[in-house]
């Protein structure tokens, strides 16, 4: 008997959906993208419950037919191509003709649209791809497409939505990228009633400006080249904007948002020497090329394209990124026609004369290097600096008559540091913390840690603190115990020790807040502003008092006791960045990833230096965690060497 079927049209579609719509985000890139087809020049979204119960996109695009509106949801129905050669002529958002059918398949679907040569409009009601209602209906001119409860039909799905805050998040981003690349359309973004963005038809910089913040404004560099292969226009970020993750960075294709690494590659050799190696620049860029050149459908959600000669879009984009730098003066260029002030300098207007000519070449300085065998003749002056080279060489003597050497000095920096004599830096008696009662204050000159430890007794066997430690290349520190030495990691340790006090203010001990005498006023993007009112009750918890100021302002009234003051616009900022481009392999609370990121961010950093008293503060506070030698992400906080492992490495 045979065993082969087809699968009815629903169960299809089902499948073949989630390929396509893969969260609410995803509808909402695909229904946006429709309206901007459709030739509007007014879009708005509406969301609620994060598109869980209900996305709906209104536009005032030319409106469909009746026909074309019930067409509309079959599978592959589309009016963009008529042959195989239209697929390699596509400069539209939508093609395929998926979309439609594939919110169909998962979602309860409402359309209303209407023809401006038309008196009536079509409403259509569509439940698990079967068409429930059709009849006319009074509309305006264009189309409202509303999806409700989606996943309604595929609980399994549904169950695997992340919250609304995250979810929610997901349809900004989609939102922002299709909204930067029409800045002539008006688009805005309802959630929950609450109308989050609001963006006005305007030039580009304007639709950046609106997305990203008006902190941007005098940050932007235009970026403008043409050719006869590609055009690149947008605008990149000053050096002074480029943040410690991978935040604004937008590419667009015929106006399409692509994600390529390749790309981003050529960017960034652009910056290279002049942003930090662990920084990424902002920019917004757009290539414009014949669709002959490239293949878009080579994903189903279109963000992955392939180009037909990927070395010199890549040449072209780093050419055009660089030309940018060098023209507004923030990157060296070699080519002086771009700057008309060297034709006024004196080396160009004013040729030497003979006289200035015989006087140059009758100097010795001149013979130096013009005559063979001469360039080792340096005849001494007054002002030379080079007479007592020989001093240098010399011991000098001291006060009570015996010379200091090299080692001498050396020896005494050793004692002078506490590393031989163990004497510590603010004071001259030995530095021997245990062996009476005695208050450590170690304050780090970044200003990110600042406790009062009362050390009474050893925290744990492994740790002697009666020895002083060693600081290694400013980042390792070296602390003795009667087996042999540990060897920490001092950003990894003090990681671990914020991630557990965090952790217990977040769970009932809250940080105690430090009044700001005056109070920082941040401006933030919407999207991140809708992002710190969601953390806003945590960060209270761990000593951040943060009040809203109007759209996208929020006062920095107090911040945690023990960090410095003077700092915290940039922190809260950072914060920001790390939580949205938190990665991790395992999913996470909110509160944890909160954690997680105040405790990276306010770690004291490798490379800098620390005290006697703050190392051994520091040591003496990892091992009063409950998990002392790994840090939340699992890697070592310190090693343990052993002596009869140290004997072995000798051969004893």
């Amino acid at each position: 008997m045979d065993i082969i079927q087809l699968l009815p049209d629903n169960i299809a579609n089902q499948i073949a959906a989630g390929e396509v719509i893969q969260r609410p985000a995803s509808a909402v890139k695909e229904l946006l993208e429709n309206a901007v087809d459709a030739g509007a020049t007014t879009i708005k979204l509406i969301v609620t419950d994060a598109g869980k119960n209900l996305v709906q996109v209104i536009d005032n695009g030319k409106g469909m037919s009746e026909t074309d509106a019930r067409m509309s949801f079959e599978r592959h129905a589309t009016s963009k191509i008529r042959n195989i050669e239209d697929l390699f002529r596509v400069r539209t958002m939508g093609f395929r003709g998926e979309a439609l059918a594939a919110i169909a398949a998962v979602a309860q679907v409402e359309v209303k649209t209407r023809r401006a040569e038309d008196e009536l409009g079509t409403y259509i009601e569509i439940e698990n791809s079967s068409v429930v209602k059709q009849e006319p209906c009074a509309c305006p001119v264009g189309t409202s497409f509303c999806m409700k409860n989606v996943f309604f039909n595929v609980p399994a799905r549904r169950n695997f939505l992340k919250s609304n805050s995250a979810e929610l998040r997901h349809i900004m981003d989609e939102f922002i990228r299709v909204a930067m690349a029409f800045p002539a359309i008006f688009f805005s973004l309802t959630s929950n009633g609450q109308e989050v963005f609001h963006l006005e038809s305007g030039s580009l910089k304007q639709r950046v400006l609106q997305i990203l913040g008006s902190q941007y404004n005098a940050k932007l560099v235009a970026v403008k080249e043409e050719t006869d292969y590609l055009d690149i226009h947008g605008f990149i970020g000053k050096p002074e904007t480029a943040r410690k993750t991978r935040g604004e960075q937008y590419f667009f294709v015929n106006n399409r948002f692509i994600r390529s690494a390749y790309l981003n590659h050529a960017v960034m050799g652009a910056f290279d020497g002049i942003v930090a190696k662990d920084s990424y620049p902002m920019y917004v860029l757009f290539i414009d090329l014949d669709p002959m050149q490239l293949d878009i459908n080579v994903h189903p959600t279109k963000q992955e394209i392939k180009f037909e000669d990927e070395k010199i879009v890549y040449a072209f984009v780093q050419a055009a990124v660089k030309h940018a730098l060098a023209q507004f003066s923030i990157a060296p260029s070699l080519d002086f026609s771009l700057n008309a002030e060297i034709q006024q300098l004196d080396a160009v207007s004013n040729p030497v004369s003979g006289d200035k000519k015989e006087d140059i070449t009758s100097s010795s300085l001149y013979k130096t290097f013009s005559q063979k065998n001469q360039a080792h003749f340096i005849e001494p002056t007054e002002k030379s600096e080079l007479r007592h080279w020989r001093d240098f060489f010399t011991p000098a003597e001291t006060g009570n008559g015996n010379r200091e050497t090299g080692n001498g000095n050396r020896e005494s920096a050793m004692e002078n540091k506490g590393w031989g004599g163990a004497t510590d830096e603010s004071s001259e008696k030995p530095f021997r913390p245990l062996t009476h009662s005695i208050t450590a204050s170690p304050e780090l000159e970044s200003g990110n840690w600042k406790q009062e430890t009362s050390i009474q007794e050893p925290a744990t066997s492994i740790w002697q603190p009666d020895t002083a430690c060693i600081q290694l290349h400013n980042t390792y520190i070296i602390a003795p115990n009667n087996n042999g030495f540990l060897l920490v990691h001092q950003q990894l340790a003090h990681e671990r020790i914020l991630y557990e006090r965090f952790s217990t203010a977040m769970h009932g001990k809250h940080i105690a807040s430090q009044q700001s005498l005056f109070p920082s006023t941040i401006e933030l993007a919407t999207a991140d502003t809708v992002l710190l009112q969601e953390l806003l009750p945590d960060l209270l918890n761990i000593g951040y008092r943060i009040d809203p100021f109007g759209k996208n302002t929020f006062v920095i009234q107090g911040s945690p006791a023990d960090v410095a003051p003077g700092n915290e616009k940039h922190a809260i900022e950072l914060l920001i960045e790390q939580f949205k481009h938190f990665s991790s392999d395992v999913k996470f609370s909110r509160r944890e990833k909160l954690v997680r990121c105040m405790a990276r961010q306010q770690a004291i950093k490798a490379g800098q230096a620390l005290g006697q008293r703050e190392m051994a503060g520091l040591v003496h506070d990892l091992f009063k965690c409950s998990t002392a030698n790994i840090t939340p992400t699992g890697s070592p906080t310190y090693i343990e060497f052993k002596e009869d492992y140290l004997d072995r490495m000798f051969g004893r």
